[in-house]
């Protein structure tokens, strides 16, 4: 939920009409949807481990570091905490949606679309995306790195895979919005659908696979390629 809430409404902050940051451009957006990660890894990782993302959560059972019995729990949780931020992302704003006519911009707040609409290409995109999120994630955290007994792993660890969305976005992210997370984009998406904006158009149904498919194959591949190369 909060991982929505800081990253959908700083989209929200930058597309809509008559904001205090309207047209804050990509710099803005990536650092708010950094920080969203990093405020929201810090807030569940002592329940869950900082599990916000089912493309993560589904790597690490590929890796035995969680039972699969756990993962349609985390998902459903993931799924429900998303839907719930764009609800609170839609009331925060609510005098706005009215004042904005595009509806791709209203869209745009809720979940991503491909800049250049091409399955293959995006799909691509979406794996390597994660692929470097789950892939930088495991070898950040990894304890060559993050020592327990200095504190770097409860303290820093959240505060780095932050850094990490960010330098995706900065890097890899103009050609599909980089969702890297089905539930970033799943669960808002409905909530687009579902919720009563004024002026929207359609959820974009047909694109919603992508941000999916593209981020559990990235993050599963990032998986294999750890287990196979790094230390146990």
């Amino acid at each position: 939920m909060l991982l929505v809430i800081l990253g959908d409404g700083v989209v929200a902050n930058v597309v809509l009409n008559k904001t205090k940051g309207q047209s804050g451009g990509w710099i803005v957006i990536t650092a708010g949807w950094a920080f969203a990660v990093t405020v929201a890894v810090y807030a569940v990782g002592p329940f869950s481990g900082g599990h916000v993302n089912p493309a993560v959560t589904i790597s690490l059972a590929s890796m035995g570091r969680l039972p699969w019995a756990a993962v349609p729990v985390y998902i459903g949780g993931q799924m429900l905490g998303a839907f719930i931020g764009a609800a609170v992302v839609w009331l925060a704003y609510l005098p706005h949606w009215p004042l904005t006519e595009s509806q791709a911009g209203k869209l745009a707040v809720f979940c991503t679309a491909p800049a250049v609409r091409n399955p293959i290409a995006n799909l691509l995109t979406e794996i390597i995306g994660t692929f470097v999120l789950v892939l930088g994630a495991l070898a950040i955290l990894t304890p060559q790195n993050l020592n327990p007994v200095n504190g770097w792993r409860a303290g820093f660890g959240p505060f780095l895979v932050g850094v990490l969305v960010w330098a995706i976005g900065l890097s890899l992210g103009g050609p599909t919005g980089y969702a890297i997370n089905p539930a970033r984009d799943l669960g808002p998406r409905l909530a687009h659908a579902f919720l009563p904006i004024a002026g929207k158009g359609a959820s974009d149904w047909g694109y919603a696979w992508i941000p999916v498919a593209g981020p559990i194959i990235g993050g599963l591949l990032a998986a294999f390629l750890y287990g196979a190369l790094w230390p146990a």
